[in-house]
């Protein structure tokens, strides 16, 4: 009589088929080409020369954009001043005192609000 967890010892044992190791591909970084890429860059008097003018037309730019929004603001201001002075009030005519007339207009009529919703014959609206 064979033992039981002796067979399935033995199907532990017997393995499939061996899968080979995977190699990883080779792959390439291109942080040193970058690198001389920007040593060139850098070094070169053109590109330099070409980076410091735009730094100094943004200047430029942004200088001009202060003096004109200082310019609006400073209007602003100028108005606001010029419309808060305080300016004397004519003086009233007594000779001719305001009578105020009563309005010749008749009288609105109230009426009571349609609380209606639907339009249909079939349903009465509820009062």
């Amino acid at each position: 009589m064979e033992n039981p967890n002796r067979k399935s010892a033995q199907k532990v044992l017997q393995k499939s088929m061996i899968k080979e190791n995977t190699k990883p591909l080779e792959f390439k970084l291109h942080t040193q080409q970058r690198a001389a890429r920007r040593a060139i860059f850098n070094s070169t008097v053109i590109s330099n020369t070409q980076v410091e003018i735009k730094l100094c037309i943004i200047k430029q730019y942004k200088k001009q954009v202060e003096k004109v929004l200082k310019v609006i603001e400073e209007e602003e201001v100028r108005m606001l001043r010029k419309e808060m002075v305080p300016r004397a009030q004519l003086m009233p005519l007594f000779d001719r005192p305001f009578l105020p007339q009563r309005s010749t207009r008749p009288l609105t009529i109230p009426r009571e609000p349609s609380f209606c919703l639907t339009t249909s014959k079939h349903y009465d609206c509820i009062s």
